[in-house]
């Protein structure tokens, strides 16, 4: 088992409201225990209690989306769920089955599934204005605006409400150039910025590209910076509370950063215009990626060189934003630079649809050279869901909540990675977390897809939900809603050593020789 020693050292540290939410709380109250076959740890209770189920059978949902959904639609787990219901950081399915959601609906649930504070908020404007486009002026987006811009440094005042992520870089994209009048975009490979026709080029996954022409003009994809699987890394390469097993022998700085610094200093040299680059953009921790982090100074060195070359620099915040990874409210705080544009989604909203652009007045005024419009950016619902969203980070003090249970999960997670071989590598800081499984620790060889999948199963399973990245998808990614408290993370942690150990026993020494299956 976990050490006990160790978490019980390790929750000393916390404050009480992180280490169990009161039953009697309307807000963080755990629901009835679930009926899940083969529990073996203990998952902590929950007074709510859901409406049964009462919608289309299991086999109809599926004769449905095998007929009349587009295939992209892809269901996880090799029997799909049928979720109807969720209350913070619980989930339901159809058959009244309780899982702890450690994937917050791809990072999009922030404060929690039907949080009472937003859902009173969204109730009450729906009662009052749906929506009229912004051809005429109705109160909540400017209230949303003032205290949105207030959350961020210097001179970036100016937003631009959308509707998702990929609208959110689109939209940066369209600035960038405008502004500079420049047309080369620069990211790193490895990142996910979107899945429109413009975005699609900018992330750098052959999985998310479809094969289409014009997709990549005026884009350039450079190496990505990554400690664990990247020439170059060591053991304090990055900002979080767990290192890599990379050894290095820096005293002075970080030779892997300069390293991958002086290798973007050699895409400018020689495969871009000399002082005519539009942009870069970054995650402040690549989120479909695999939770990569990037040597401490990277991001701040690349800023400078990107502004030394006429080009804007654009920090891609829709999976760090809100207090994610704890310490700061935006990721990009943490690699100490401000950005010229700030886009951000998911966790804006916890769920409704709702994404923006910050930028200075100066870069935003380029909008003003033609029409731009967004029929539902900012609408009366989606300020007032983003308003009652940043009250409950604020009110439930949910940034310190996310980097106190979050590190206590890493040194959890970590204590798990000295034990088990196939964890290779655990990263992030906050609740935006990542447990990369290998064949092989010392070439850090990705373990086969069907080990992975057996691991994650066999978690869904016994009642715990984890979300998959990294291009192999042998990451194990974790970013619950930012209400997770200890007793859920030794919930997690119990399950995560099950599963591990159920594996091991099933095939103890097949996954080191197994060949790497996509």
């Amino acid at each position: 088992m976990i050490s006990k020693r160790v978490l019980a050292q390790t929750r000393q540290l916390l404050p009480r409201s992180s280490v169990r939410r009161s039953s009697s709380s309307s807000v963080h109250s755990k629901a009835a225990p679930a009926m899940i076959a083969q529990m073996q740890g203990e998952m902590p209770d929950c007074n709510h209690r859901p409406a049964a189920y009462e919608g289309s059978t299991y086999e109809q949902i599926l004769k449905t989306r095998r007929n009349h959904l587009t295939p992209n639609l892809l269901a996880h787990f090799k029997k799909p769920l049928v979720i109807h219901a969720g209350h913070m950081q619980w989930l339901y399915d159809h058959e009244g089955r309780r899982y702890l959601d450690m994937f917050g609906g791809i990072v999009t649930v922030s404060v929690g599934h039907c949080h009472p504070k937003v859902n009173q908020a969204l109730s009450e404007q729906t009662a009052k204005l749906w929506h009229t486009t912004n051809i005429y002026m109705h109160p909540k987006i400017h209230e949303y605006a003032e205290r949105l811009v207030a959350k961020f440094p210097g001179d970036l005042k100016s937003v631009c409400f959308v509707n998702s992520g990929s609208e959110a870089n689109d939209l940066a994209m369209l600035m960038a150039r405008l502004y500079t009048g420049n047309q080369d975009i620069l990211s790193l490979r490895n990142c996910y910025h979107g899945m429109s026709p413009y975005t699609m080029g900018l992330t750098a996954h052959s999985t998310w590209r479809f094969p289409l022409p014009g997709v990549n003009s005026g884009l350039v994809h450079v190496m990505n910076p990554d400690p664990y699987q990247g020439i170059w890394g060591g053991s304090n390469c990055r900002d979080s509370p767990v290192q890599t097993t990379r050894k290095c022998q820096c005293t002075v700085g970080c030779q892997a950063g300069d390293a991958y610094y002086n290798e973007l200093e050699e895409t400018f040299k020689y495969s871009l215009p000399r002082g005519k680059v539009a942009a870069m953009f970054a995650e402040s921790i690549q989120g479909v990626g695999g939770t990569v982090q990037f040597p401490k100074g990277y991001l701040k060195r690349a800023a400078a060189l990107v502004r030394a070359n006429g080009g804007l620099f654009v920090a891609d915040e829709v999976q760090t934003g809100f207090g994610r990874t704890g310490e700061h409210f935006w990721g990009f705080e943490s690699h100490d630079y401000v950005p010229d544009i700030v886009t951000m989604a998911k966790g804006i909203g916890n769920g409704f649809p709702l994404a923006a652009v910050v930028t200075t007045p100066e870069i935003a005024a380029s909008l003003s050279q033609a029409l731009h419009f967004n029929t539902y950016g900012g609408n009366p619902m989606a300020s007032a869901v983003g308003i009652a969203v940043l009250d409950v980070i604020e009110e439930e003090q949910l940034q310190r909540n996310s980097l106190e249970v979050g590190t206590y999960f890493l040194k959890g997670l970590a204590e798990l990675q000295q034990r088990f071989e196939i964890i290779g590598d655990v990263r992030g800081k906050g609740l935006m977390i990542g447990v990369e499984l290998v064949g092989n620790r010392e070439k850090r060889t990705p373990l086969a897809t069907p080990h992975v999948l057996d691991i994650w199963e066999k978690c869904k399973d016994q009642g715990v939900l984890l979300g998959r990245g990294g291009l192999h998808g042998n990451v194990l990614s974790m970013r619950p809603p930012l209400c997770l408290c200890a007793e859920d993370v030794e919930f997690a942690l119990e399950t995560l050593e099950e599963a591990f150990k159920f594996h091991m026993s099933k095939s103890p020494r097949s996954w080191r020789n197994s060949t790497m299956m996509m």
